[in-house]
């Protein structure tokens, strides 16, 4: 048993180190095996996305990390003064800083694409906002507000014939729907692990191949190099130019088993299971005096996300007490400050609901948040 241990924590310690060992030159069967099953990885998550190749797979902590090294290292070099950066209402803030920070180091001019009160892009919104002037775009495959599935060919149809580029946060739909960059036609892609079952830390960045290669290193240091002189250095070829340092490769291990878990059980399947609970709550809620959905009044469009507010509690002591009911919520402004100031609310609730989720545990979050307002004073 001790020795099973050991071999096991070795085998570990040898996939978190993979990179290290592939470059530096420590070749033995472990670490090559190791290196072996993150190549893997890249190449499942290349499949997931349907990318050209897996060169153009970046692996990165998280989608925040994704979308800082497509702003540093594309929109630095790329943007100049008057030049439109167009970034939807909706967005997270990690789809929104970076281009903000974009805008004030190039002279850039950030720009709002504005959505209607139930999450609706508008095709004449989006004809208006996209200009000759207009060289980046960034836009949510899914809300994480609303749980409206965006527009995006649409848009990148609108955004190249301007000739700019299309940076799609999927993090919301990357445990939803499947995705494929190649019909959409993505520029940049980005999306989170743990978001789909995989740990915490470890993120992708999908990028075009030729914009790619263009670009220059995110961050620098070992293991993104061919050559090191006193004077200078030769990078990497993609995608290692982008993977700084020591890898994670028991996460990107890892995100290749949640995935292959997903399509096991097929996306059909899983977007059928999370309407059917989505629309079972939705109904309930409605139902619920005080009690307001954010978005469209069709159930299905939610994407398993439903945020609401019930009048005259604030959305903390919403969760609250829900929690102590042991059903999660999440209360703030769910990183989406410029939207809930558009919407002309402080701070909402937000259920989100997944495949794995039951009809009791949704009768329960019904029965619990039916309580809300009586639990607060108001009576029934």
């Amino acid at each position: 048993m001790l020795q099973h241990s050991v071999e096991s924590w070795n085998t570990f310690i040898t996939i978190c180190a993979a990179s290290r060992r592939r470059r530096n030159g420590d070749l033995y069967e472990l670490g090559m095996d190791a290196t072996q099953q993150y190549e893997n990885a890249r190449k499942t998550v290349c499949r997931f996305l349907n990318a050209a190749c897996p060169e153009e797979i970046i692996f990165t902590r998280n989608t925040t990390e994704s979308l800082n090294l497509v702003a540093y290292s594309y929109a630095l070099s790329k943007l100049r003064p008057g030049d439109e950066i167009l970034v939807s209402i909706m967005e997270h803030h990690s789809n929104l800083l970076p281009w903000q920070m974009a805008a004030k180091r190039t002279g850039a001019v950030l720009k709002f694409l504005e959505c209607e009160t139930d999450g609706t892009l508008m095709p004449e919104r989006i004809r208006q906002a996209v200009t000759a002037r207009t060289r980046l775009v960034a836009v949510a495959h899914i809300s994480n507000v609303f749980g409206r599935v965006n527009p995006v060919r649409e848009i990148t149809d609108l955004a190249h014939r301007q000739g700019a580029v299309v940076v799609v946060d999927a993090a919301q739909s990357a445990p939803h729907v499947p995705i494929d960059v190649q019909a959409l036609d993505a520029d940049f892609l980005a999306f989170s692990g743990h978001k789909l079952m995989a740990p915490m830390g470890i993120g992708v960045l999908y990028g075009k191949k030729e914009l790619l290669e263009a670009m220059p290193p995110f961050l620098t240091g070992g293991e993104m190099i061919e050559r090191v002189s006193r004077r200078d250095a030769v990078y990497a070829p993609l995608p290692h130019k982008f993977e700084a340092g020591t890898v994670n490769a028991a996460g990107a291990a890892a995100l290749e088993a949640a995935i292959r878990y997903l399509e096991k059980i097929g996306w059909e399947r899983l977007k059928q299971r999370e309407d059917e609970l989505t629309v079972l709550a939705f109904e309930g809620m409605k139902q619920i005096p005080g009690v307001r959905i954010l978005g469209s009044a069709d159930g299905t469009q939610h994407s398993g996300i439903l945020t609401f507010t019930v009048d005259g509690v604030h959305p903390h002591d919403v969760a609250s007490i829900l929690d102590a009911d042991h059903i999660a919520v999440r209360a703030g402004h769910h990183c989406a400050q410029p939207l809930m100031d558009y919407l002309g609310v402080s701070s909402t609730a937000r259920a989100s609901i997944a495949f794995y989720n039951t009809e009791n545990e949704i009768q329960a979050f019904l029965h619990s948040l039916r309580l809300v307002r009586r639990k607060m004073g108001y009576g029934e």
